[in-house]
């Protein structure tokens, strides 16, 4: 689990650019693999510094934090 209010970005995994940050990170210790072997189809950014790789799409996740902010404002 993923604190919403903390990620900067979910973005695709495919550019080159994109390639070389999660490297990067990868050799400064900040990556977490959270696809669990399977193809990382989307990669969020933390504001930590943390970069983590996640086996499920951008849109998927985007429809997920939206859905729980809903849901935290029709109860709170």
């Amino acid at each position: 689990m993923l604190s919403a209010e903390r990620i900067l970005a979910i973005i695709s995994p495919e550019s080159a650019p994109i390639k070389r940050m999660v490297q990067d990170v990868r050799e400064k210790g900040l990556l977490i693999d959270a696809s669990f072997g399977r193809s990382t189809k989307s990669v969020i950014i933390m504001d930590s510094g943390n970069v983590v790789l996640s086996a499920l799409a951008a849109d998927v996740l985007t429809a997920r934090i939206t859905e729980k902010n809903e849901e935290g404002t029709e109860n709170g």
